[in-house]
């Protein structure tokens, strides 16, 4: 089983990428957990095709001790076991300890040994690496991490930010960044960039995922390619990546 967390800054495309490859995975019989650790609840929304999902942090609220692992979840698309940590009520408390409560309670009540995953992915909101956001660098949680980027100028801003931190918790024994995700938005000179990103983190490319309709059209379904295009093309570029990630051929 491996466990992986994907970082970058909002809105870079992060959980359509994340779902895509646990769609993916998932159709080709692996069980996978996703882990949405964002206060907006986000991560998994186009693998439950419009089913509710309580986050663990608003059922924690509700029955505190009482609370099972069950309660924590529901299947998605493809049996994928969606998560979303949730976070505090707005404008009260810390949204970094909400994700490290969730990460916790999910170990607490036994979710690797229980659901016994193939994968589990960990998007996580990553403007900044702070309190309970950083708990997936830790290695009792995720054995790998990584960072997606495009090459616009906030993303890659954001993408050196976060593997600068995550330098600093390799130093004190945690997880430290192990590749760079390039996600393509069509911007100018787009490869340069992640290319020089790359040199400038001292971290390899994982894989480049081109800029695709497709991923545009299904996401403005609220759906995975998965689901809406099936035996797209495109679909095998998540499961190339995936592959890399897990370091194994599916």
């Amino acid at each position: 089983m491996k466990r992986i967390a994907i970082y970058g800054k909002g809105g870079i495309g992060k959980s359509t990428t994340v779902s895509n490859m646990s769609a993916a995975l998932a159709s080709k019989g692996l069980t996978v957990v996703q882990v949405g650790c964002d206060p907006k609840a986000d991560s998994t929304i186009s693998l439950r095709n419009g089913q509710e999902l309580r986050p663990v942090l608003d059922v924690y609220r509700e029955k505190v001790k009482s609370i099972t692992l069950e309660d924590m979840y529901i299947r998605g698309y493809g049996g994928v076991i969606c998560v979303e940590a949730g976070g505090p009520t707005p404008g009260i408390g810390c949204a970094g300890r909400g994700v490290a409560k969730a990460l916790e309670l999910l170990k607490e009540k036994g979710a690797e040994e229980k659901l016994k995953p193939d994968v589990m992915f960990f998007d996580v909101l990553g403007d900044v690496v702070c309190g309970g956001f950083s708990m997936p660098l830790r290695r009792n949680y995720t054995d790998a991490v990584y960072v997606i980027s495009s090459g616009e100028q906030m993303a890659i801003h954001a993408a050196m930010n976060l593997g600068l931190a995550m330098d600093n918790f390799k130093r004190r024994g945690h997880n430290g960044l192990e590749g760079i995700i390039g996600n393509k938005r069509n911007v100018p000179d787009e490869d340069e960039k992640l290319l020089q990103l790359s040199e400038d983190l001292e971290c390899p490319i994982v894989q480049i995922l081109e800029y695709s309709e497709v991923v545009k059209k299904a996401s403005d379904q609220g759906l995975t390619v998965c689901q809406a295009f099936p035996g797209d093309p495109v679909i095998d570029s998540y499961v190339s990546l995936a592959e890399k990630l897990m370091g194994q051929k599916l």
